[in-house]
């Protein structure tokens, strides 16, 4: 019986510490809630959307974005990937969409929007973070993919616009 006692303390132990892992884990590398904004008026008929994490790699993009098209005659609306759940994308003219890969997988309200949406994916422009750089959401042919590396923002930021320049005309 001692013999059982210490596995199973030997158990208990693990799971503690894989526990007490995963919650540090999801605290250290967990993205913030992006702040909602929109610029110029809902009424022009080309309409950006920005669904963005909170993050300052993907706020500098975001930025860029913004300050790149807020002269033009373009509604930009942003928002937390949480929301995009409410979005219709018939409403959009073009949709970004910037999010970190957690966990080994896209967020789910975000693979569930790409889902949701795949006949709009020609109007959709997806930039995945992660640590290698590497990962996106699968079926996703046309995403742009790297590091969240601060210094790169402008460089991300760039490639962004110019795949939307085409949406934008």
């Amino acid at each position: 019986m001692k013999r059982f006692g210490k596995i199973m303390l030997i158990i208990v132990s693990v799971v503690i510490i894989l526990l007490l892992w995963a919650t540090w884990y999801t605290y250290e590398y967990a993205m913030e809630e992006a702040k909602a904004f929109e610029v110029n008026t809902p009424a022009l008929e080309q309409k950006l959307l920005i669904a963005t994490q909170g993050s300052e790699f993907k706020d500098a993009i975001t930025n860029s974005i913004v300050n790149h098209y807020k002269s033009d005659s373009i509604f930009i609306k942003v928002i937390d990937v949480s929301s995009l759940v409410e979005i219709q994308p018939e409403d959009y003219t073009a949709i970004i969409l910037l999010h970190t890969w957690e966990n080994w997988k896209a967020p789910f309200v975000v693979k569930q929007f790409v889902d949701r949406t795949s006949d709009h994916s020609d109007k959709m422009i997806i930039l995945t973070t992660s640590g290698e750089g590497t990962y996106r959401i699968s079926g996703v042919v046309d995403a742009i993919t790297g590091e969240s590396n601060l210094e790169e923002a402008p460089d991300f930021a760039n490639k962004i616009i110019t795949r939307l320049e085409p949406l934008l005309l």
